[in-house]
This record gives C-alpha cells, structure tokens and sequence, in this order.
C-alpha cells in the first residue's frame, strides 16, 4: 500500500507523515527531499539553474518511479505536485495507492507560513500583508487537482494525532 498525502504548503503534510509512518511503520517520503538527495542539489537550486519545466519533468519522472515501485510507503508531495505533468491522474490510477488532501483554511495556511517564512523560499520574499490574497489564489487554481484525491481530511482545530487517527479510519 502507498499513500500519498497531497495539499497546500504549511497544510501539514510532512508532519501527519511522519507520525503516520510510526504508527503505520511504514517508511516515509518526502519528494522534495527524494528530489535532492537523487539530484544532488535543492529544489531552490533546480529552479534558479534549470528551471521550472525542467524540475516539474524531473519531479514527475521520481513520483512515476515511487509509485510503480512495489515498495509500501508514505509520501508527501510538494504542493504543486498535483496539478502538473498529469500527477493527479497518475496518483489516482496507480496501484494499491490511496490519496488524502491535507485542506487547511486560508487563515491557517497564512499564520503557518508567516511563522516558518525563512524555510518557504516561495514566501519568504512575500510581505505578510500581501499572503493572504496569494495563498487564496493558489489555492483557487489548485482546487480541481486538491479536490480529486480519494479522500479529504480537513485540519482546521485538530490535533495532529486527530488527523492521523482520521487518516488510518479512511484506510480500513
């Protein structure tokens, strides 16, 4: 079994996917973080050197790979990862995977992102007053891809172990 936890930045995903990888005790994965280690470089550094088009071909060939892998894991997308590339379509037609969208209120994902800012190189640069209508946009344009995974978990007023507790109900 694969699962992959899709949604906003700040929605939470790397943490529910952790703590589900314990009580699961499955691995877990980051595809951003697969993304640097198997190219040697930061996602910033892809972008700034290669290129948007080159990292959303790369980063599609690696989630192809995961998810034709007979491995069981968790993996966490980046928040773009969705709605490029034909991702969506590919993560719901992949074998033995189920999919959860991590929905978070654009309130939450902004106070999220205005606390971790220095680790969010696409919002670091953006002045607090101007996140909210940013985050509202992307997350408008998202939608359609968000709202197409097997199941969505809404994170607003829960705890983290309450998400995780919801994911694994969904999975039996």
């Amino acid at each position: 079994m694969k699962i992959v936890l899709l949604g906003y930045m700040a929605s939470g995903k790397s943490t529910i996917g952790v703590l589900l990888s314990k009580q699961l005790s499955m691995p877990f994965i980051d595809l951003d973080a697969h993304i640097e280690s198997k190219e040697k470089s930061t996602i910033n550094a892809i972008f700034k050197e290669k290129g948007e088009i080159y990292f959303r071909k790369i980063e599609h060939a690696y989630l192809t790979e995961l998810l034709n892998s007979e491995e069981r894991f968790i993996l966490s997308l980046g928040g773009g990862t969705p709605c490029y590339a034909n991702n969506m379509e590919y993560i719901l037609k992949a074998r033995q995977t189920t999919s959860f969208y991590l929905q978070a209120s654009i309130a939450l994902l902004v106070e999220r992102l205005i606390k971790g800012k220095e680790n969010r190189p696409l919002v670091k640069e953006i002045g607090d007053e101007k996140l909210e209508e940013y985050v509202a946009k992307h997350l408008f344009e998202r939608r359609f891809f968000y709202d197409q995974a097997h199941h969505k978990i809404t994170t607003d007023q829960k705890e983290t172990l309450e998400i995780v507790s919801a994911i694994q109900k969904k999975l039996h």
